[in-house]
């Protein structure tokens, strides 16, 4: 992020510019982190009071951040922080125009209902998928490599067997290490 001062009495000391760079840097990340942004820092002195505002472009938004404290890192924290709050306020308000209800994901079993965005409750919906895009059968050894660390079971169509008899194979694993084969 490029920032440009103005109305600066006097250059920051190494150590202070290094914790406003990284407040920056912190911000930049917030915004996107896509392109170089562009910040403009104007410094203002009434009396003994430090004034900072800090403005800077965020889509079709100006985020403006006003400090003001008897120390100049102070004032500049303190605008940095209002622009912290700003920009997590318009990201969050583009998250919700521009994402589709039912993209995330929960971690709520199939049966229970969910509430919505408005209070109401949403019955959770199955998708019934009826042989379209099968996968191929498959043998016992094939299952036991198809199936990783993070799997504790995997239902597949045994290819071993009789065409006749072509039913589900569920391979399940135990808490021991080993494997229990159900056919069906």
């Amino acid at each position: 992020m490029r920032v440009t001062y103005k109305g600066m009495p006097h250059a920051l000391p190494v150590k202070i510019q290094q914790k406003l760079d990284g407040k920056f840097a912190k911000l930049a990340k917030l915004l996107d982190g896509r392109g170089e942004r562009e910040a403009h820092v104007i410094v203002t002195q009434e009396r003994r009071m430090c004034c900072a505002e800090v403005t800077l472009q965020f889509h079709d938004h100006k985020l403006v951040g006003h400090g003001s404290d008897i120390d100049l890192f102070t004032a500049l924290s303190a605008a940095l922080a209002k622009l912290d709050s700003q920009a997590v306020k318009q990201r969050t308000k583009w998250r919700a125009t521009h994402r589709h209800k039912g993209e995330g994901r929960s971690a709520e079993s199939p049966g229970e209902a969910s509430a919505g965005p408005g209070g109401e409750t949403l019955a959770k919906r199955v998708f019934r998928v009826n042989g379209v895009g099968r996968r191929k059968p498959m043998t016992l050894d094939e299952a036991l490599l198809e199936m990783d660390q993070n799997r504790d079971y995997l239902v597949y169509r045994d290819a071993d067997r009789d065409s006749e008899r072509e039913g589900l194979c569920v391979l399940v694993r135990r808490r021991d290490g080993h494997f229990d084969l159900i056919e069906s």
